[in-house]
């Protein structure tokens, strides 16, 4: 079978972006203080520069503060929406930028906090990002699964799975790619065997996953 790192496995990181130090610091402690690991950065641009590529992320939360110097919270969660950033965002806000959280959740933010806040509601906020991430994740490494088996298999037996997924029958595949009926259930043994699967609704079932 292919192998694939399971989200749940992995320890979270908990990334935060804030220009201000103090309360950098401060969510660094509450994070420790219940096991959570964490990095923290005064900038987007520091961030951007530390940031690994989407697919060796470990499963984690953005908590991310709007008004900053240079690019701005919302700034750098479009710029981050564009390149296919895989975590949930939460974002960070003071009373007047409500409207501006609204925004950012119609990009795509799963939540907004206002300063001040408790710790118990970040830390909530930030676990229910953490659960979230973990299903992204879980489907991302799937899907890539998937489509490594999908690249093993040759143009003809793409063919013949394009013939499965169409509910071809082997007489009929046979007939459309001018090949013999036991040919037909040679390459059609070998997709099964490629794709890793016993059943056909288990093939099907996959290839449309990736819709």
């Amino acid at each position: 079978m292919t192998e694939t790192r399971d989200p749940a496995s992995v320890e979270p990181l908990v990334l935060i972006v804030d220009d201000d130090e103090a309360m950098r610091r401060s969510m660094r402690f509450l994070f420790a203080s219940v096991g959570l690991a964490s990095e923290a950065y005064d900038s987007a641009d520091a961030f951007l520069a530390a940031l690994p590529d989407p697919a060796a992320m470990r499963p984690g939360a953005l908590v991310l503060d709007v008004r900053m110097p240079g690019m701005s919270g919302l700034e750098l969660q479009r710029h981050l929406s564009q390149h296919n950033f895989p975590l949930p965002i939460l974002i960070v806000t003071g009373h007047g930028d409500v409207q501006m959280a609204v925004e950012a959740l119609k990009a795509g933010a799963y939540d907004f906090i206002e300063k001040p806040f408790k710790e118990q509601h970040l830390l909530d906020m930030v676990e229910a990002g953490l659960r979230l991430s973990r299903e992204r994740l879980g489907r991302a490494a799937q899907r890539r699964g998937i489509e490594t088996r999908l690249g093993r298999l040759s143009p003809r037996e793409r063919e013949v799975l394009e013939g499965i997924l169409a509910g071809k029958a082997n007489k009929v595949m046979a007939q459309d790619l001018d090949l013999s009926i036991k040919t037909i259930e040679v390459y059609r043994a070998s997709v099964m065997s490629k794709m890793e699967v016993t059943s056909l609704a288990e093939l099907v079932r996959i290839v449309a996953s990736l819709d």
